[in-house]
């Protein structure tokens, strides 16, 4: 992975349209990896924005890890200035400080305990860090978004020493209606809690990828999937596969596997490829 010589990435199936998204709706796409835009009824997310050829430590270009497989499907100067970053914990491909650098210092960054002294010192002004269980609002232009940081299972550190770094899910929510970004995880049970207490996600973005060997901090495809209906979501979103060769399955296998675990439903399958563009279909009442 470290000395990967391959030639550029492929280009992503598809490119999405921001412009063209309602802002009375909720609308998104993978950009690629666990990087999600997503319009979320005027209010524009974030998550854990990669969008460089190779991640890990290192200064650009000289950068020691795996290389990108597949192009994201839009750069940031692409991207819509977003309301609100969302970032699940420090690994290198979930918060990439080249990438973070591509936006303006004033957007508001969310992230998880004890990391947001890395997203402090690019100069972002607006940084909040969540516990389990914690929430903080952001009030964009088209109103509040709350966010919850919720329990996953996974580990937090960027290098050898740094141990003490949380990780987090999230919850989204506005007007009534909710979006879980898992960031990543194994299997746990706690997602069952959002059902308990009638939270259940419109949306699920749930990593499906580097289950083997990883599988003590990654679920499989399956157990992505019994998770989302552990917690009543309705629609599903595969992220954090196809991107970045991260462990010995096929590099295809996770998408796969996710089309025969949703096959009778529910929750849908709203996109599997990066670029697509979703719609989520939105309770009434």
């Amino acid at each position: 992975m470290i000395f990967d010589g391959r030639g550029k990435p492929s280009p992503p199936v598809a490119r999405p349209d921001p412009a063209l998204w309602s802002d009375a709706a909720i609308t998104g796409s993978c950009l690629g990896h666990s990087t999600v835009l997503l319009n979320f009824l005027g209010v524009r997310v974030l998550t854990d924005p990669v969008f460089a050829t190779r991640i890990g430590p290192g200064v650009a270009p000289f950068i020691l890890g795996p290389r990108r497989h597949v192009a994201p499907a839009l750069m940031p100067p692409e991207i819509p200035a977003p309301d609100v970053i969302v970032i699940s914990h420090a690994h290198f491909d979930h918060l990439d400080v080249w990438s973070l650098r591509q936006f303006g210092r004033h957007t508001p960054v969310v992230t998880a305990r004890a990391t947001g002294d890395l997203v402090r010192r690019l100069g972002f002004r607006q940084v909040h860090e969540l516990g389990w269980g914690e929430t903080h609002t952001i009030h964009a232009a088209a109103g509040p978004l709350r966010l919850t940081a919720l329990e996953v299972a996974h580990w937090g550190a960027r290098t050898v020493r740094d141990t003490h770094r949380s990780y987090n899910g999230w919850l989204l929510e506005r007007g009534g209606h909710t979006v879980c970004f898992a960031g990543d995880t194994a299997y746990t049970p706690a997602f069952a809690q959002l059902k308990a207490t009638a939270r259940s996600p419109d949306l699920m973005l749930m990593p499906i990828g580097a289950y083997d060997p990883w599988i003590h901090a990654h679920c499989t495809p399956e157990q992505g999937v019994a998770m989302a209906r552990e917690a009543g979501a309705r629609a599903f979103v595969p992220i954090h596969h196809a991107t970045f060769k991260l462990s010995a399955e096929p590099m295809d296998e996770p998408a796969a596997r996710v089309r025969a675990a949703l096959a009778k439903g529910p929750p849908s399958l709203l996109a599997i490829n990066t670029g697509e563009t979703f719609h989520v279909p939105l309770r009434q009442g």
